[in-house]
């Protein structure tokens, strides 16, 4: 079956010349076309293609926020085009499918296409939305400073919270639940792009649902299969998974 394809790119040249490259491919359906990133949005959705090829630079929505609006399940792959070779670069090539940095070349665009079509044979890329997110995370370290304060809209309500005040984080469907003692502020967030917006040194993620204010813990008790069992100052019980267990040692300095 064809790999149904969305070009997205502001510059009508740079989708002529993907156009140009993806009709030759007997295994490739385009779809359609999108200028910018806010009928990027609305074409992937509507359409739901497997594949996407997607310009990092545009106006009103770039790369990164077409990615962070999109609501579709399941996610489509992506291919990054960029002229730019800087910090997002090297997060593409752990988490995309593959990035074209422009001007690229048919060879270059050959080897993307190798990338693509040997990803879906293996099935490979079944946690796309993660690696999306966490992408996602990595770019927001980069680009924005760490928040000391966050923003919440509730009831009419505009809500200062000061990241100090903050106990731990757990998810909640479409929001994350932000703990601070006896009360809890719903965000609509992802666990992984707010914890690209926190300082590491200060919370840290210590399971795949929840993020904690290292100043809140007071014992670590351990469990089974390497897991151990996180008691923080105001009595919550909060578990710590193996797979998170390395950077909490390595924050405290403590080998366990």
């Amino acid at each position: 079956m064809a790999i149904r394809t969305i070009i997205v790119d502001d510059e009508p040249l740079a989708r002529e010349k993907l156009r140009g490259f993806l009709e030759r491919e007997d295994d490739v359906e385009i779809v359609t076309e999108c200028g910018d990133g806010r009928h990027a949005v609305e074409a992937i959705e509507e359409h739901k293609p497997e594949l996407v090829f997607l310009d990092v630079e545009m106006p009103e929505l770039d790369g990164f926020q077409v990615i962070e609006n999109l609501e579709c399940d399941p996610m489509p792959k992506i291919v990054f085009t960029t002229a730019y070779n800087q910090y997002a670069v090297k997060a593409f090539e752990v988490h995309a499918v593959d990035y074209l940095l422009k001007p690229f070349d048919r060879e270059r665009f050959a080897e993307a296409m190798v990338q693509i079509r040997s990803a879906t044979e293996r099935d490979t890329l079944a946690p796309v939305r993660e690696q999306l997110e966490e992408l996602l995370s990595q770019v927001s370290r980069e680009r924005e400073p760490y928040r000391d304060r966050l923003v919440i809209k509730t009831s009419g309500r505009v809500v200062l919270l000061e990241v100090d005040e903050i106990d731990w984080i757990d998810a909640a469907g479409n929001y994350v639940r932000l703990n601070t003692g006896s009360e809890s502020h719903l965000l609509r967030e992802t666990m992984n792009r707010l914890e690209g917006r926190l300082d590491p040194n200060r919370f840290l993620r210590i399971h795949r649902s929840t993020i904690v204010n290292v100043e809140r813990i007071k014992e670590l008790q351990q469990q089974f299969h390497g897991d151990y069992l996180v008691l923080l100052k105001g009595g919550q019980r909060l578990t710590l998974s193996r797979s998170y267990r390395d950077r909490l040692q390595e924050l405290l300095g403590k080998s366990w």
